[in-house]
């Protein structure tokens, strides 16, 4: 079943990671069509398919929450950071930027669907949809961060 945790003192602390890649990025689309671009690369790098359901999956988490940093994290000049981590049951990828007054609702407390002919709003529901956890929560006076987990079971390799 899959859960969903914002922030809260429940939030889980990851395991330490088996592997890890950090990157900071430009709050700019060709940062955000980047940042998508490198999670595929570096989870090849690590032996997870790019035509896999946990490469796919992950790209879409990717592609969705550095579109947000991007479009509703954005601070002229700042940069947001993208973190992705191997762990052994999981992948965790990690996406920061610079406004922590602009949390996302909490999972499972995301709105309906938006009208059909909307041109936003569907991206937390596929990131809830795809993700076995996920949450998002501030990390100082000046950045948030938005987290998802996908279990490594092996149909999802």
């Amino acid at each position: 079943m899959k859960s969903g945790i914002g922030a809260s003192a429940c939030t889980p602390q990851p395991q330490l990671p088996a592997l890890s890649f950090r990157v900071q990025l430009s709050s700019t689309r060709r940062g955000a069509r980047l940042a998508r671009l490198l999670v595929v690369q570096q989870l090849d790098d690590w032996g997870i398919p790019r035509d896999g359901r946990t490469s796919s999956t992950m790209a879409a988490i990717a592609a969705e929450f550095a579109a947000n940093a991007v479009t509703h994290g954005r601070t002229p000049g700042r940069d947001f950071a993208l973190r992705l981590a191997l762990m052994p049951e999981s992948v965790r990828i990690e996406v920061t930027d610079t406004r922590p007054d602009r949390l996302p609702p909490a999972p499972g407390r995301l709105p309906e669907l938006p009208c059909p002919v909307a041109e936003s709003g569907r991206g937390l529901l596929l990131v809830e949809a795809l993700a076995d956890r996920w949450g998002a929560e501030p990390q100082g006076p000046c950045t948030k961060m938005a987290w998802a987990e996908v279990d490594r079971t092996p149909s999802h390799r």
